[in-house]
């Protein structure tokens, strides 16, 4: 059984999204998504720097473009027919795609607004995140709490990111959870999860309501609580509230198993998923989606494992 994923912020980087543009017809077809949300894709997927695509606003509507760019390269998702697709964070929204949820360019006025709003939203306080190098998650989540931290990501494979005030972060470097070999601060503008990001989730409720979601045509499995989601109306819902609520990628990967997970592909930028699902599920194929040079590897996969 074949799963499809989608990777989070954090994933891009400088010129990612150069070799997709090459593909027949890809390169007009980033352009009218670039006019429709007011923001030129190709030039921070090709030129732009780091820094500059690091920028909520730039980097979650250049994932969700890329995702659905691969994903395409793949061939028509009906005749792939994957047995579950899931995202990561805004991952989820390029997910929906997949799932015939919302059309492409529905998802990126979505994830254009969700950018914006969760930018604004990041800075009111000086918020960050770090990733925690070992240790029990269940002893690091109550230390985090502890502390006043949220374990906004439980990534599976003892992979567990603290968010909150760069305060708090600054105690939790000095004070680590037992078993905590190290703290990362990660590249990202904020808080993500968590109740920092609340005053973005009445703006993106308030875009959600122009939106006419369809029912997924497959199985769509939520961050929330890795749980399948059987409307396009509760699919939509759920991408409003994550915005401030802990990704729960453990329990998607937990649901990928039940469901009888053979192979794994993650789309563009892709390498953070498969790896985590290297530890969290043994003997499952995994392929991440880098460059076109992978997409036939990635159809001998779908070929071997697709429904």
């Amino acid at each position: 059984m074949l799963v499809l994923v989608a990777p989070g912020q954090g994933a891009q980087t400088p010129g990612f999204l150069t070799p997709w543009l090459e593909l027949p017809g890809a390169a007009a077809r980033v352009a009218a998504w670039s006019d429709a949300i007011g923001l030129d894709l190709a030039h921070y997927g090709t030129q732009a720097d780091a820094d500059q695509i690091r920028d909520t606003a730039v980097a979650q509507p250049l994932l969700v473009a890329a995702g659905i760019l691969s994903a395409s390269a793949l061939g028509d998702l009906a005749d792939i027919a994957p047995g579950a697709v899931a995202g990561h964070s805004v991952g989820e929204i390029t997910a929906a795609t997949f799932a015939g949820v919302l059309d492409d360019t529905a998802a990126l006025t979505l994830v254009r607004k969700r950018g914006l709003a969760m930018a604004e939203a990041a800075a009111v306080t000086e918020t960050g995140m770090s990733a925690l190098l070992g240790g029990d998650p269940e002893v690091s989540v109550a230390h985090l709490e502890k502390l006043g931290l949220t374990p906004a990501n439980v990534n599976g494979a003892g992979q567990i990111v603290a968010a909150g005030t760069l305060e708090q972060l600054a105690v939790l470097n000095e004070d680590k959870p037992e078993g905590v070999r190290k703290v990362v601060p990660l590249k990202v503008a904020g808080a993500f999860h968590t109740l920092h990001m609340a005053p973005a989730v009445e703006t993106l409720a308030a875009a959600a309501k122009e939106l006419s979601p369809a029912d997924p045509g497959f199985t769509y499995v939520s961050n929330k609580d890795g749980q399948a989601v059987a409307t396009g109306a509760e699919v939509l819902d759920r991408l409003v509230g994550q915005v401030a609520n802990p990704v729960r990628w453990d329990l998607c990967m937990e649901t990928f198993r039940q469901l009888g997970v053979t192979a794994l592909i993650e789309v563009c930028p892709g390498g953070t998923l498969t790896g985590l699902a290297k530890r969290a599920l043994p003997g499952v194929r995994t392929l991440a989606l880098k460059t076109p040079d992978d997409l036939d590897a990635a159809r001998e996969v779908i070929a071997e494992h697709s429904a």
